[in-house]
């Protein structure tokens, strides 16, 4: 199964576009969790002492945890992400401050190093720019969590840059990365 999260706020987004092109290209049904309609909240006192103590009981049912399990069963995953204030929405680092449970979507060895336990072999980073864009705070985190955290071994940063940039045709450009894709 391919999980496809939508972090695009914008009913007519560049990126979802961009990214529905990406899904399209994978083949497949894919599950699409549009993390704007789910409204997730950041972890704060209450919850986090409710997850640690699940979690030291081993315990994984509570629906707590039912974003992680999605998360590290999923057989591809999609971002869509589109590039705000240099890095990504809120919303995404909330969703991944809510699915990082060790137990589930990575463990730790005896040595104290990370150990991802996701199924997904590949995680496809989408994004839209109107300027420049710089992977660093966005794809370089997600690419870093992935691969050192996740057990994710494969990233792949799929964007579209300049749109708006004065004399550029947005839609042109965003045309050209569709049809790479189709």
């Amino acid at each position: 199964m391919t999980l496809y999260i939508n972090c695009c706020a914008r009913e007519e987004s560049r990126t979802d576009r961009l990214a529905r092109a990406v899904l399209q290209k994978l083949g497949g049904d894919f599950t699409e969790l549009n993390l704007y309609e789910v409204n997730l909240k950041p972890l704060d006192k209450k919850t986090l002492n409710k997850r640690t103590a699940l979690i030291e009981q081993g315990d994984y049912s509570d629906p707590i945890f039912d974003y992680a399990k999605q998360f590290a069963s999923a057989d591809t995953i999609v971002i869509a992400a589109p590039y705000w204030d240099l890095s990504f929405p809120a919303t995404l680092k909330i969703y991944i401050e809510n699915i990082y449970v060790t137990g589930i979507v990575s463990a730790y060895s005896e040595s104290g190093m990370p150990v991802g336990l996701c199924k997904a072999k590949e995680l496809y980073y989408v994004t839209t720019a109107g300027g420049p864009y710089d992977p660093t705070y966005s794809y370089g985190y997600v690419e870093s969590l992935a691969k050192n955290f996740f057990g994710i071994p494969v990233t792949h940063l799929v964007k579209a840059e300049m749109l708006d940039i004065v004399g550029n045709d947005a839609e042109e450009i965003l045309r050209r990365k569709i049809e790479k894709w189709a």
